[in-house]
């Protein structure tokens, strides 16, 4: 039985050295929640000629019909990244939800382009909801280049949801703009790379501790981190048990290429047996 789903774009990212890999939160939070153990679904809009990673065999698609592949392209100049869109798939609704996955106990709303209807937030009433609001903080230029902007439907949205899962550099490094989503989700998770996590429930924060790690890839790790804290925070109730969780697995997917190194749930178990908790520190 389906358990957990992240709804968004799969995304055909453009490679700086020719060609293009799968991307975009949908890809990585699925194959993470999979390996973690969950039974796992895409909801999703794609071209049907657009090759799809091996990795996703094992995970339930719903691919609905698109001209077009939601296209990314990075590059680089004087050291700074210009981000850069192609082409965005249409929206996704709540009446492309099929009925028999209204009831799925975990769902993550995980927006790359402006393409998950907020309404989506409301649709399932009986489940765990986290998002992941990225793609509602893009905007893009008639030349496709992106650059940030205010989430306009975040009180829409965290209405509905019981964990927001965002990192600092979404935010632009703004305090006041996390002190407002504090106070629209009663837990939001700041993300901090390799300083590992914030907790915050309501006014107290919680910093725990990141797994070191060798970095290869970060690609995809905030979208990692998401799919581990909320299977975790669905087992056990316990958002600090949640974040340390999903440190560690995020930790471990940033130490090969794309998804590679997305871990297993027995990887991620052994580690945090082995290596008893840290201190916490706590506002």
């Amino acid at each position: 039985m389906l358990n957990f789903l992240v709804i968004g774009h799969i995304t055909r990212d453009v490679l700086p050295a020719g060609g293009f890999a799968q991307g975009g939160t949908a890809t990585y939070a699925a194959i993470a929640a999979r390996r973690l153990g969950a039974q796992t679904a895409i909801l999703t809009r794609a071209a049907p000629d657009f090759p799809l990673t091996p990795d996703l065999d094992d995970i339930t698609l719903e691919r609905l019909p698109s001209a077009d592949t939601t296209t990314f392209e990075n590059r680089y100049f004087d050291g700074h990244r210009r981000q850069v869109v192609h082409t965005v798939a249409p929206l996704l609704t709540v009446a492309d939800v099929p009925a028999a996955w209204r009831t799925i106990p975990i769902v993550l709303l995980g927006p790359i382009a402006q393409e998950v209807d907020p309404a989506l937030a409301s649709a399932f009433p009986g489940s765990l909801l986290g998002v992941v609001p990225q793609g509602w903080m893009r905007r893009w230029d008639a030349q496709g280049h992106v650059s940030r902007q205010d989430w306009e439907s975040a009180a829409e949205v965290l209405a509905g949801a019981q964990a927001l899962i965002l990192s600092d550099e979404d935010l632009g490094h703004s305090t006041a703009t996390l002190a407002y989503y504090r106070r629209l989700c009663p837990l939001v998770v700041l993300t901090l790379g390799a300083r590992g996590c914030q907790v915050w429930q309501g006014d107290r924060m919680t910093a725990m501790p990141p797994r070191p790690a060798h970095e290869v890839d970060p690609t995809g790790a905030g979208d990692v981190f998401a799919a581990a804290f909320l299977i975790r925070l669905a087992a056990t109730g316990d958002p600090l048990q949640a974040a340390r969780f999903a440190n560690v697995a995020a930790s471990f997917s940033v130490e090969g290429q794309a998804t590679h190194a997305i871990p297993s749930l027995a990887q991620v178990e052994t580690w945090l047996t082995q290596h008893p908790i840290e201190a916490q520190s706590s506002l």
